[in-house]
């Protein structure tokens, strides 16, 4: 395949490493210094790639998934910050005609850990002794919180029909790749559910995936429905 990088941070770099590993080629790498405003996204860099990720910032990653599609290739994007826009981007994509996949994370084990704390959500619906808190940390360099994984994580919990008060907080500290909590507590026990990822790495293999998976198709998917 050949895959485009929006967003050369560290996050594109190791994407970079792991596609080339994989068998890809990459044939653009936009940042702040050659996409500022977003003249990077033209057809003639884009021509001929199948996929392009985008890791890139809040406040680009509208405008990149509208441009970027309006060219006709397919995206696969890992930047949060921005669901208050997601049925325009949904209907971006169905008029474009191309395919993008969704998530605020990559992880294969966040995506498994989506679906066990909708399940405990679930079980515990009805159970109106026990209230639920929802907590994650991030490195200081994350511009957003809470994090797009643990509002994703908020979401599913409402769905499930857990309709009480889930307190919600967020820490930004050092270098710490990412760890979420659900917990639920009542007057005879607490329950506590925990994801904390190591590394990028996993994140990245995800994107890479979805980006092998998405080449040729059309419409808006989550990566949690591809992955399962």
């Amino acid at each position: 395949m050949k895959i485009a990088i929006v967003g050369y941070g560290k996050m594109g770099r190791i994407i970079e490493r792991i596609a080339l590993e994989r068998g890809h080629e990459i044939t653009l790498k936009l940042d702040e210094f050659n996409n500022s405003n977003f003249e990077g996204i033209t057809a003639e860099n884009l021509v001929g790639v199948d996929a392009a990720i985008d890791f890139s910032i809040p406040a680009a990653a509208v405008q990149n998934i509208e441009r970027i599609s309006a060219l006709g290739v397919n995206l696969v994007v890992g930047t949060t910050g921005w669901l208050e826009q997601i049925e325009h981007v949904r209907t971006v994509v169905a008029t474009a005609g191309t395919g993008l996949v969704w998530s605020p994370n990559y992880s294969v084990g966040v995506n498994a850990f989506f679906r066990i704390v909708k399940e405990a959500a679930k079980l515990l619906s009805g159970a109106p002794e026990y209230e639920a808190w929802a907590w994650e940390i991030h490195h200081s360099a994350k511009k957003d919180a809470p994090s797009g994984t643990l509002l994703k994580l908020v979401d599913e919990m409402r769905k499930s029909g857990y309709d009480r008060t889930i307190d919600t907080g967020s820490n930004r500290a050092g270098t710490i790749a990412g760890t979420h909590e659900i917990g639920f507590d009542s007057a005879a026990d607490t329950i506590t559910l925990r994801h904390t990822a190591r590394s990028r790495e996993g994140f990245a293999l995800g994107a890479v995936k979805a980006a092998e998976w998405i080449a040729g198709k059309q419409g808006f998917h989550e990566f949690s429905d591809i992955l399962f």
